[in-house]
């Protein structure tokens, strides 16, 4: 994860016993739902399926539709508690199986996050299946308060609420003010609905989708903050999932608003990863021959940030934003976004040389993510979750003194992962964070060198859902697995599940090539 925790980055180049489930598929049936009751009227809904382009500039909607998509939205409670009373809607899209007469059900996906988008991935998960895909709905699903779902917007100047502590006390007291502020917002404009943004609500919405696609069982695809909801929905949903597959695992006993604690070695990893290839390459880049010479670099940039900020077009870049910009630029392994991030790199140290500097298009979205309100509903969206699922720390001291015993090691990023957020200051959650069931008959996917959903966390579901089996990707600093990184032991593996409900007999171990 990271400070925008991106899902599946396809677009970045954008985890109680319950009685084992068969690995069968059962088939749509009008029964789909359990019975009359107070969600009756959601789960009997007749779904409205529609084209997908919302206007001329909707380049997701096109992409869907030349897919074969068709998009519908559900409505939802808002609050579960009082399924009579306001209520909200979710929106889906869903590429059709092609070969009914083999027909497996639903898969619903979720891309990540919390706060991401996944109405869009349905084309290219699609294409991942390859022939697996056939016998499948592929239904991407915007979570409450996401996308084309009802929004959720504190209004922030920001699309992040994350920031780096600064060099010194009073740089902590600056972030400690701006978290404070963003809290504050989100009571303004959004105190309504915060008490309702968390995961077990989008488990909830979830088994309304379900139900509402008249199925007793859905197959499920989660990455990242998605593995999680994964987890969660089942659960909380018991016997109601058919084949799950889980990429870039997070252990829920880890799972909570300081989920990047734990996570500086990796990133230190991968950014040594990428300064290696990055001094193969100087000619093209001109950050350093070496693997040092080329972390120098970045340590130049990071020192000339907290002396002033440096001019970055119409941007300014200071102690607690450039080790934020670092942090974004390492979570894919592969070289279009390693040759991003090394021009960011190098437009960084220009600036620092005191030169005008109009960003590069990678850099340049960055920064308007993090210095501008333009994606504001996502950082809203992504901070209301992780505050209302878990409870934060209160006492701003606690955080500085994790800073201040973290960064003498790490100066770079342990003063991100380790700083305070907003939910120091929000409201407690209304409900406690769920006990994750005991075991699972379920895909996960890994790579050692994950610098988001680190590799032990996948380690530590796989011990505890001894019906799992997990397939571990070697030699690769990368982000989401499945379909992305392009490695065909493991996509190859994942669609031999999703075909045929059986499970790897033992762990899997791929190469990174």
């Amino acid at each position: 994860m990271s400070p925008r925790f991106p899902g599946t980055a396809r677009r970045a180049a954008l985890a109680l016993t319950a009685a084992a489930l068969a690995l069968t598929a059962l088939p749509a049936t009008a029964g789909a739902s359990p019975g009359p009751g107070p969600l009756a009227r959601y789960h009997q809904q007749r779904l409205t399926w529609k084209g997908c382009v919302l206007g001329p500039d909707d380049t997701t909607g096109r992409e869907l539709e030349q897919a074969g998509a068709r998009c519908a939205d559900v409505t939802v409670p808002l609050d579960y508690s009082d399924p009579g009373g306001r209520t909200i809607t979710v929106a889906l899209s869903r590429i059709r199986a092609t070969d009914p007469g083999r027909r497996v059900g639903p898969l619903l996906l979720n891309g990540g996050g919390p706060g991401g988008r996944t109405l869009g991935d349905p084309p290219w998960v699609r294409e991942a299946m390859k022939d697996a895909g056939a016998r499948y709905d592929v239904v991407g699903v915007d979570p409450r308060f996401v996308g084309r779902s009802t929004p959720l917007d504190c209004r922030w100047p920001t699309g992040s609420a994350f920031r780096a502590a600064g060099e010194d006390r009073a740089g902590f007291g600056r972030v400690t003010a701006f978290a404070r502020d963003l809290a504050e917002r989100c009571r303004t404009h959004a105190g309504d609905l915060l008490p309702h943004a968390t995961t077990r609500n989008t488990a909830r919405d979830l088994d309304v989708v379900r139900a509402a696609l008249g199925e007793r069982r859905i197959s499920y695809l989660g990455y990242s903050y998605g593995s999680y909801l994964g987890e969660v929905y089942a659960t909380m949903f018991p016997g109601r999932t058919d084949r799950v597959v889980l990429d870039g695992v997070i252990d829920p006993e880890r799972y909570g608003p300081r989920l990047l604690v734990g996570t500086e070695r990796a990133n230190r990893r991968a950014l040594g990863g990428w300064a290696s290839w990055a001094a193969a390459r100087d000619a093209a880049h001109g950050l350093g021959r070496t693997r040092g010479e080329v972390l120098a670099a970045v340590e130049r940039v990071r020192r000339a940030a907290a002396r002033s900020p440096l001019r970055l077009g119409g941007h300014r870049v200071d102690e607690h934003v450039l080790p934020v910009v670092v942090f974004n630029g390492l979570s894919q392994h592969h070289d279009v976004a390693y040759g991003d991030f090394a021009q960011g790199v190098g437009d960084l140290l220009r600036a620092a040389r005191g030169e005008r500097v109009t960003p590069s298009p990678w850099l340049a979205g960055v920064l308007d993510f993090v210095l501008t309100g333009t994606d504001s509903a996502y950082g809203s969206a992504q901070t209301a979750i992780l505050c209302g699922d878990r409870a934060a720390p209160r006492d701003p001291e606690a955080y500085w003194r994790d800073v201040r015993r973290t960064r003498a090691r790490d100066p770079l990023f342990a003063p991100v992962t380790q700083n305070i957020g907003p939910c120091a200051f929000w409201d407690g959650p209304r409900e406690r964070p769920t006990t994750v069931r005991a075991d699972l008959p379920a895909l996960l996917v890994n790579a050692t060198g994950d610098p988001r959903t680190g590799y032990d966390g996948a380690r530590a579901v796989r011990s505890r859902w001894s019906s799992s089996r997990l397939i571990t990707l070697r030699g690769a600093d990368q982000h989401a697995v499945y379909g992305v990184y392009g490695v065909p032991c493991v996509d190859d593996a994942v669609n031999a599940y999703l075909a045929t409900g059986r499970l790897p007999g033992r762990d899997v171990d791929c190469e990174a090539p």
